[in-house]
């Protein structure tokens, strides 16, 4: 994202057709709302909304809101009311909660074209955890009763949203299973593991590879820790660092780290 001057903001996203937008004031604020036609943001690059009609798509166009957060924004906070469904239209965030001690737990990196705040909105509770931008970050709200709609009326929304929350139920339970390794390398390991996806040419990659400082918050670890073992991994040839993303170069040899089998 780069800022122009004085009144405008350029906004590099792909769900964006033109990019200059205008922001409120000069100086730049937490959560500052933006002045934005709707009609400039492709929300068919939305996996979620991909397939609306045209009457559904001009629904959601009449009532999104758009804000701009920095980087360590709190974009939601925890407890607060779940009234909007929202969507990343460019930059990352992390969720994270809160322990009785005071440290924070990170719980899932989300990125550009993901979409979060659906427990609150479907079950009308306060949010759960609290979301912070881990860079700058372009978002966009969805008031709650246009959600609900969508998920009561559209066959496309409803089914993804049903993949979605199995989805999110046995990540869940996978990450719990992660946590519970002792040794703080095979984590990192078994955490490459989990967010690790396959490309058509069956290449194993970690797309937007989260922050050294991020891992180390998600999976109970320091970022010195996190930054040893990835360099371990690196000079054992078993992945290669590509700007945003990790390449995966031994996945066998990977998959024996993360089961601590030699």
């Amino acid at each position: 994202m780069k800022l122009a001057n004085n009144d405008s903001t350029e906004f590099k996203s792909g769900f964006l057709d033109n990019h200059k937008v205008v922001r409120l004031g000069r100086k730049p604020l937490a959560g500052v709302d933006i002045k934005i036609n709707a009609n400039q943001i492709n929300l068919r690059k939305i996996p979620l909304l991909r397939e609306l009609t045209h009457d559904e798509m001009e629904k959601v166009k009449e009532n999104l809101r758009v804000r701009r957060y920095a980087k360590r924004d709190v974009v939601l906070q925890k407890g607060s009311a779940g009234d909007s469904l929202l969507f990343i239209l460019s930059g990352q965030l992390q969720v994270v909660d809160v322990t009785e001690d005071g440290r924070a737990i990170g719980l899932r990196i989300l990125s550009q074209g993901e979409f979060f705040g659906e427990i609150g909105v479907i079950a009308g509770s306060r949010r759960t955890a609290s979301v912070i931008a881990s860079s700058e970050a372009l978002i966009a709200f969805l008031p709650r009763g246009i959600a609900l709609h969508l998920f009561a009326h559209s066959p496309s929304v409803a089914n993804m949203m049903l993949r979605h929350l199995a989805e999110k139920v046995h990540r869940d339970s996978e990450f719990r299973a992660l946590l519970s390794i002792h040794n703080a390398s095979r984590r990192i390991y078994a955490f490459l593991q989990l967010i690790k996806r396959t490309e058509s040419s069956n290449l194993e990659v970690v797309e937007s590879l989260p922050t050294h400082n991020n891992i180390a918050i998600m999976i109970n670890t320091s970022r010195e820790t996190v930054t040893r073992t990835l360099l371990f991994l690196a000079q054992s040839g078993i992945v290669k660092k590509e700007l945003s993303r990790l390449i995966i170069l031994n996945p066998q040899a990977l998959r024996k780290l993360a089961e601590g089998t030699p």
